[in-house]
């Protein structure tokens, strides 16, 4: 709610631009902190701004204001003791309205951009797509396999079970092109190996964490699926555990059927191995630790065995307590 800005005494106004910040009492300007005119500096304040923080030139004008009463027309001010006014008409008395030139602004915008996308840029993209690339291949060769499978099938009988057929003849050409379409099979599948090969050499080394505690194509399937390792360090871990279960998921929310236990992590050997009962206490508590290992990952710090010993620790106490519960009660 827009708090009442009519006030007795001069009515102060904090004026920013991308530019600089100004303040203005009662067409007055009061204070005037502009940007370095230079493409870098003006692209630092552009992303500042996007950001919602404060550029340094705002903090210098608020810093005038000595905790006095002032409003401004931008958002980002307000939790700094300033009341948000849209009716305030932001202008700058006096020559410093002037703003620099056009140019110098698309310049400036230009390196904000360049820079933005440099920071989001993440290097696991070239795992997620390695992993894409092995799924495209994966259906890819099924179904050619399953086409060649059908077509060998229509071959004749030997010669030497006599009949009808040992007289038929295949015409050479096609046998070429069956023969063409074997290659073909054989290709796919030696660079689906050689993607897999790729992977396990890289995962270690752009996330050692995860690929640690994961193995590496578990890892580089869990960071497909996230979108990169920077959204998967995001991520908490209940949403890491079903990830890869989101048909089920949004059944689930539909109200057609259970909550999903576990999504990608099933691969997990020690989750795939384990009983139904135990399967949804171990991939919360494997997703607990993916999630600690991916910030990591995320921020650069070094390897952690300690992750994977502790869920390893867990998995023994999961399987102890059904065992426990298994049990036949002593009898004295």
């Amino acid at each position: 709610m827009t708090a009442s800005v009519d006030r007795p005494g001069p009515r102060r106004e904090v004026v920013t631009t991308w530019y600089g910040a100004f303040l203005v009492e009662d067409g007055r300007l009061l204070g005037a902190e502009r940007v370095p005119l230079e493409p870098g500096a003006l692209a630092e304040r552009i992303a500042l701004r996007r950001e919602g923080r404060l550029m340094p030139e705002e903090e210098r004008i608020l810093a005038l204001l000595a905790d006095r009463p002032a409003v401004t027309s931008d958002r980002r001010l307000v939790p700094h003791g300033l009341t948000y006014d849209p009716r305030a008409r932001g202008q700058i008395p006096g020559a410093d309205s002037a703003p620099p030139p056009v140019d110098l602004q698309r310049e400036a915008l230009r390196t904000a951009a360049h820079r933005a996308l440099e920071e989001s840029w993440d290097p696991s993209i070239h795992i997620e797509e390695a992993i894409r690339a092995q799924e495209d291949l994966d259906r890819v060769q099924n179904l050619v396999s399953e086409r060649l499978t059908s077509w060998i099938g229509r071959d004749p009988p030997d010669e030497s079970e006599g009949g009808i057929f040992s007289r038929a003849e295949v015409d050479p050409s096609l046998l070429e092109s069956r023969a063409a379409l074997q290659r073909l099979v054989d290709e796919i599948r030696s660079t689906h190996d050689r993607l897999a090969r790729a992977i396990e050499e890289t995962l270690p080394r752009r996330a050692p964490n995860l690929s640690a505690l994961l193995g590496p194509d578990l890892a580089a399937r869990l960071l497909a699926r996230a979108g990169g390792l920077a959204r998967l360090s995001r991520l908490p871990a209940g949403t890491i555990q079903v990830l890869g279960a989101e048909r089920a998921f949004f059944e689930h929310l539909r109200g057609r059927a259970p909550p999903p236990r576990h999504g990608l992590l099933f691969l997990h050997p020690r989750i795939q191995s384990a009983p139904r009962s135990e399967r949804g206490k171990l991939a919360r508590a494997l997703a607990g630790k993916a999630a600690i290992a991916a910030r990591l990952d995320a921020s650069g710090a070094p390897i952690r065995p300690d992750l994977r010993a502790a869920f390893d620790a867990r998995a023994t106490q999961v399987r102890s307590q059904r065992l426990a519960r298994r049990a036949p009660p002593n009898r004295r």
